[in-house]
């Protein structure tokens, strides 16, 4: 099971450090395994949170998530995204953008970090939105009761995750950014784009309930399988959360070194080993066992997403948003293990509920399922 799961990560990470000892010696392959460290660190939260979405994904998406998504997320978001930053901010085109990182590793860096009060609006939005939106829900199973309950009390109110976001990203604007504007408008983007991107995944996947549930592609709880346009919109909205995450470990990055192709390495095996994560979650159905790892995941997404917002003003060290989100998830998980000791009926049925007659947690069979992808 962990080397099916873990395989491609096992084998990213042995070619990616002997390119790293090659092209930087000893010392680039510290930097390499440190910056892997970094990435994981600050995405074990975003595993859990794919692998909640993933679990509502038909077969087909879910192949495509972990084939194209990877490429994306390993070549797009950690190599050609901070070349994208530095040629918008520095208005150079794409050779130029090259020819700067590997020339001028410095200034690379500075223009990174110039852009980086933008790059955390956008993402720190985007994250606050999908976290507010947990926490204004109404749930069966809370976590944390006594602040999970008035929060779902008062989220009746339409639009309040809006209305929140909103504030918050207008109070850092206005009393910490340097450049005011720039910062609202990228935040507002943010929000646009989360809105949006759950929106049409919401939509596609609502209209596809009835065709869907009369094929029996349905999960053992009544879930309906997204494809088509609901499982397209599914896959964006998780490459956009990727990118969200990966914003602050891109960044965090050049604090440890300036090379792209260290960063890039470096992050790219980082981020097999959260995709390869993803799997296993929703291959061993760990969300229906440990049923407050989602509560955990989230209320670290919320705290990542409160640490990108403040710093727009000052920096925040990378050891404080890893360990708060880790930190979440593992209260999380140990609230779990204690919930099922307890004998409590619901997480009894949430772990036996998972394997009946071969099928996984996405309800899909043994054939379908993501053991053979």
């Amino acid at each position: 099971m962990i080397l099916r799961t873990f395989g491609w990560s096992f084998a990213v990470t042995a070619i990616g450090l002997v390119i790293a000892l090659l092209y930087g010696g000893p010392a680039g392959l510290a930097l390499v395994a440190v910056l892997a460290v970094l990435e994981i660190s600050l995405s074990f939260d975003n595993a859990v949170v794919n692998a909640k979405v993933l679990e509502r994904m038909s077969p087909f998406w879910q192949k495509i998530f972990l084939t194209i998504g990877i490429a994306i997320a390993v070549f797009g978001m950690r190599l050609v995204f901070p070349l994208l930053i530095v040629g918008i901010t520095a208005q150079m085109n794409p050779i130029e953008a090259v020819n700067l990182a590997f020339d001028d590793e410095k200034e690379y860096a500075h223009l990174m970090e110039e852009a980086y009060p933008m790059i955390a609006a956008f993402g720190g939005m985007f994250l606050m939105m999908l976290f507010l939106d947990f926490v204004f829900e109404e749930r069966a199973d809370k976590w944390l009761p006594w602040l999970e309950r008035p929060l779902a009390r008062i989220g009746k109110l339409d639009q309040l995750s809006v209305v929140v976001a909103g504030g918050a990203l207008a109070f850092v604007a206005g009393n910490y950014a340097k450049d005011p504007g720039e910062v609202m408008i990228s935040g507002v983007l943010g929000m646009v784009t989360y809105i949006l991107v759950n929106g049409l995944g919401e939509l596609f996947e609502d209209e596809g309930v009835a065709a869907e549930a009369g094929e029996g592609r349905t999960g053992p709880n009544g879930l309906v399988l997204a494809t088509g346009k609901a499982g397209f919109f599914l896959f964006l909205y998780l490459e956009v959360l990727d990118a969200s995450f990966s914003f602050d470990g891109v960044i965090g990055a050049f604090a440890i070194s300036t090379n792209p192709v260290v960063i890039m390495l470096g992050l790219g095996i980082g981020a097999m080993y959260i995709r390869s994560l993803t799997v296993f979650l929703v291959r061993k159905g760990t969300l229906q066992e440990y049923r407050y790892l989602e509560h955990g995941a989230h209320w670290a997404i919320g705290a990542l997403a409160v640490c990108m917002l403040i710093s727009i003003g000052s920096h925040v060290p990378e050891a404080i948003t890893g360990g708060l989100g880790a930190g979440l998830i593992i209260a999380a998980f140990v609230s779990s293990v204690l919930r099922n000791r307890n004998g409590d009926e619901d997480g009894e049925a949430a772990v036996e509920g998972g394997d009946d007659e071969g099928l996984h947690p996405t309800g899909v069979s043994e054939s379908e399922s993501l053991t053979k992808g």
